[in-house]
């Protein structure tokens, strides 16, 4: 296992994600206790000393699971990590009862990095709302040893970032991102990986496979790759983009199975970080993949004069793109509510004026009326 050094720890380069832990028929709040002990057993045989839950994993289960788990083991042997659930608004008010929870439901007296959650378009204002006593508590815990290390994730855009770093930068010890080579110019990763090391902030990756949509390709990216790297097997091609990284410590994987498991400690037994051509031929391929499902638009906003309702066009078709190629995700509903009614793609009233302007011919009445009905279904 390679391990990197943070603050006079080892960690291991490869964690353990448990929002995708063995399920009993399907049933994502039924956990199946048994094989998720036995891939836990089997990761701290093999190296992996992180791991990595919150509240909301599995309907709430996802704490328990791992802190039953990993009771056996003596607590100075892994690193427990968990978060505080901004992601919904109601737990705002409710930081010291959700964290003494989660230490009884983890079974331990402190957790060894614990993070601000999914800080995003949608709770920024909250997160930055001193009423709530959110951060005044966590540094209170933190100073009380119940907290060893303190960050936070981020699911939102560069200016959330920037925002939430200017109030709380100074405190944060390290960030988790979605960071993979779909997402590095997509998600604009490569920008966030940028600001971080502004900060001096170390980055922790999160959904390196993008849920899977990355472990496998179609035959003719898979041939350009292979033509590099012929024993490499695709989803390795994922973890060495992040080796090839050297502000990337921690890269969490939400591993469901223990073929799964088994095949990334493999991979993390060795550090073969990608040379130029190779990372080159891969973010080629990432273009490539992108531009069969989402629309060319390059943000040069002659659309935005021309919209009788002066919709934001450009950053519409970004989330209009996000939702589209993930097949429905969360992020894109969760920033399209953070929009006034009226700004909103339900907005547009198919006049085309934008579409007249457009340099690069897109249908973005079209596109606008899809993205209302694609959000209807959330």
């Amino acid at each position: 296992m390679i391990y990197k050094d943070f603050k006079g720890m080892k960690l291991s380069a490869l964690g353990m994600g448990t929002m995708r832990l063995p399920v009993i028929d399907g049933d994502n709040g039924n956990i199946d206790e048994q094989q998720t002990a036995e891939m836990i057993d089997f990761a701290m045989k093999n190296g992996i000393n992180y791991y990595d839950t919150a509240w909301g994993y599995h309907n709430g289960n996802s704490e328990l699971a791992v802190g039953k788990a990993l009771s056996i083991y003596p607590r100075d042997s892994f690193y427990l990590v968990t978060k505080f659930p901004g992601y919904d608004l109601n737990n705002m008010d409710k930081v010291e009862e959700i964290f003494e929870k989660q230490l009884e439901k983890c079974r331990v007296d402190y957790f060894d990095f614990y993070l601000v959650h999914n800080v995003c378009e949608m709770n920024i204002n909250e997160y930055l709302d001193e009423k709530y006593g959110i951060y005044d508590y966590l540094l209170k815990q933190k100073k009380n040893g119940r907290i060893r290390h303190l960050g936070f994730s981020v699911h939102g855009s560069l200016d959330v970032m920037k925002r939430f770093l200017d109030v709380y930068g100074k405190d944060m010890e390290f960030c988790q991102v979605q960071l993979n080579w779909l997402d590095w110019d997509f998600q604009n990763a490569k920008g966030k990986c940028e600001l971080l090391k502004e900060h001096n902030i170390p980055v922790w990756v999160m959904e390196p496979l993008r849920g899977g949509r990355l472990a496998s390709l179609e035959e003719s990216q898979e041939k350009r790759l292979k033509a590099l790297r012929p024993d490499e097997s695709i989803p390795a091609w994922s973890f060495r983009f992040l080796q090839s990284l050297p502000e990337v410590k921690v890269v969490l994987s939400g591993m469901s199975n223990m073929e799964q498991l088994k095949e990334n400690i493999a991979i993390f037994n060795e550090d073969k970080p990608l040379n130029e051509t190779e990372m080159n031929e891969l973010l080629s391929v990432a273009k490539d993949m992108l531009s069969k499902k989402t629309l060319p638009c390059t943000a040069c906003r002659y659309c935005v004069s021309h919209c009788p309702q002066g919709l934001d066009i450009p950053v519409l078709l970004e989330q209009y793109n996000e939702h589209t190629f993930t097949e429905r995700g969360f992020l894109a509903p969760r920033f399209i509510i953070t929009l006034p009614e009226d700004k909103r793609p339900s907005a547009c009233i198919g006049c085309r004026s934008c579409e007249a302007v457009c340099p690069q011919q897109i249908k973005i009445s079209e596109a606008m009326a899809d993205f209302t009905e694609k959000l209807k279904e959330c």
